[in-house]
Order: C-alpha cells, then structure tokens, then sequence
C-alpha cells in the first residue's frame, strides 16, 4: 500500500468513496505478493494485485462492492484468456469499501508509513467474525477491535512481533485468540520503516548503488569521510548524505537483520576499520568492492586486527553476482542482483536453464 498512498489519501480526504483491494494470500506463482494493493475509484486505478493477470475482474468488483469479500483467482480452465492468473499461480484478494466513515484509522496509518514509524494493520478475512473487521498496532498502542479482547491480545503481540521483523501473512486463531486453533484468519499487513542501506566511499559506483538501491526501497545512507566528495548535491537519490570516518559512522548508528552494508571505499585505511565493525554488527549483507587479490589482501588484515573465521564468512567480496559488470551502473545491478537472490533464494542462473516453480516459497 505505501505506493499508492498519497492517491488515495487524496480520494479519502476528500471524503470519496472508493474500493481498495489487497493481496492477502499466494500460492505457487503469484506475480505480486502479500500487501500488494490496488484502489479504484471511478475509471481510475492506482496500484497493482496481478501485474494485469486479473486486474480488470478485480477493477468490476472493487466499483460495485458493497461490503468487504474475499475473492480467489487462479487459472480456471484451459482458456488463456478466461479471468485467471495464465501463469498458474492463484491469489486470494480482500476488496473492501473504503472511505472517511468505513476506514477512519486510515489517516493516523499514512501518517505513520509517512514518518517511518511502525504500524500493522489486522484485518479478519475469513471465519465466523465479521470479514473486514480491522485492529490497527503500533509499538506502544492499539486501536479497533476484531471482536473480543482476548483475541485482540493475541494479535497485538503477534503483530508487534511481526512488526519487528518486518513480516506481512496470514494469521490464524479460534474466536477468542486460541492459536491452537484455526477457526479465524486474520491477515497483518505490517508496515515496518524501510530496511537500511548504508553505502560507504562517495564514489562513483556509489552513486549507482544509491540509485538502485533507493528503487529497490531501502532507506540509503551514503558515508565517506571526504567532505569535498560527500555532498548531497553528488547523491541526490540518497536520503542522507554523512561526512564522517566509516568506521565510527557505523559504530554509532543502529543497524538491524534487514540492514545492507555496502563497502565501497577500496581503501585499506578506510575498510578494514569499517568492516571490523561491520562484520561484528547485526546485518543481512556485507559486501565489499575490490579484486580478488584486494579481497585476499583485507581478509588478511582482519585476521590480524582478531576477526575469527566465523565473521569473516558473512562478508561477500567481490561484491555482487557474476554478471561480468564493468560500469558503475552495472555493478550497482550485480549488487541488487546479489541482495534480491539472498533475500528469495534463487540460483542465480538463466530461468531459461532452470526448471519447476519461478516464484520460490
């Protein structure tokens, strides 16, 4: 949703009405995934649930809703055309009525995707209590009810959880919050602030890595000790630009599993301090540019500043996949090929050499 939410704030401010519809579920080779919205009011249309698989049974139903429904797509014949999803995945969708009266938390909500503050939306899209029924979940609070206060209890510390590590699912519970049970599914659709990039050494694949790095979504941090070279005015994607030595930067800023590090200074003064702190810090990825001589050469000097074997085996360098990218612009691909493949689990071969399901669990 957070794509899409400056259009429909507009819609809801004003007071229209419109319908909202989310991907709740997947399986097998859905093209969007949980959280993927799409809205429609009148003839317009924000967003996206298939990638145009069934957009336009989904554009009838959300003009003439009425009340929230769960509706399932997939392919359901042999006709190509017939309303489905051609490349035999299947999508549950929860369309609902939105508006001012329907929706009233949906204001604090973009407010707290606009200002990076955690927020989970609980939605019953199935079982005995009302489909639609909504709680909303911050750190600290929590507002609507989803029937009955022990089940709200229960969802408020499993999206907290949730929240935490940035998950959006399928929940299941009995009536009053039973986990054991299954008599209710609830979807959480979490909205944690963006996961961090922190790109050090303001050169020129710098750059190209704060670009595709801010596409992918990530909050990107460009640091380099150089003043005449950090500026913000060389990396105007990036939403923070520090003047500072990498090492201490990283030292005293708050990193987290989501969070990407990319060690770009090719400068022993400058990455082997830095990467003693980052391989000791709570990270997804560690990378780091050089040669492979420069990788053998920095792997040495972190031995000897203490670094076990252990640690040295969560820094990727070379940095990136073996795409044979020589330009800025090409390395920065490599890079996010290498964080898209970690965070799915791809191979990283030709899909045209590969067999079976595309889209993995």
């Amino acid at each position: 949703m957070r794509e899409v939410l400056p259009e429909i704030m507009l819609w809801w401010r004003s007071g229209l009405r419109f319908g909202l519809a989310t991907v709740v579920s997947t399986f097998s080779s859905a093209p969007r995934p949980p959280g993927a919205v799409m809205a429609v009011r009148g003839d317009e249309v924000v967003g996206s649930v298939s990638g145009g698989c069934v957009e336009g049974a989904v554009f009838e139903l959300a003009t003439e809703i009425e009340q929230p429904v769960l509706q399932r797509y997939g392919v359901s014949d042999d006709d190509a055309f017939a309303v489905g999803l051609t490349c035999g995945g299947i999508i549950d969708i929860l369309v609902e009525p939105v508006s001012i009266e329907t929706y009233p938390e949906l204001g604090e909500i973009a407010a707290s995707v606009r200002n990076h503050e955690p927020v989970a939306v609980a939605t019953i899209i199935s079982g005995p209590g009302r489909i639609g029924a909504r709680r909303v979940v911050w750190p600290d609070r929590s507002s609507g009810s989803l029937g009955t206060e022990r089940l709200d209890e229960a969802i408020d510390d499993d999206a907290r959880g949730m929240l935490a590590q940035g998950l959006t699912e399928v929940r299941h519970y009995g009536e009053h919050g039973e986990r054991r049970l299954d008599d209710l599914s609830v979807f959480v659709h979490s909205f944690a602030p963006p996961p961090r990039m922190l790109v050090f050494g303001a050169i020129d694949f710098a750059a190209a890595v704060a670009r595709i790095g801010k596409f992918l979504g990530y909050h990107v941090t460009v640091c380099d000790a150089r003043p005449v070279f950090a500026t913000a005015k060389r990396f105007p994607q990036a939403d923070e630009v520090v003047v500072k030595w990498p090492h201490d930067y990283l030292a005293a800023t708050t990193t987290d599993e989501r969070t990407v590090i990319c060690v770009l200074t090719h400068d022993p003064k400058f990455d082997v301090p830095l990467l003693e702190v980052a391989l000791r810090a709570p990270a997804r990825y560690v990378g780091a540019m050089g040669s492979r001589r420069t990788h053998e050469d920095r792997l040495e000097r972190l031995r000897e500043a203490g670094l076990t074997e252990e640690e040295l085996s969560r820094l990727r360098s070379p940095v990136g996949l073996d795409l044979g990218a020589r330009t800025p612009e090409e390395t920065a691909v490599s890079i996010a090929a290498e964080l898209i493949q970690l965070r799915w689990g791809g191979s990283g071969r030709p899909l045209t050499d590969t067999g079976g399901r595309i889209h993995g669990e």
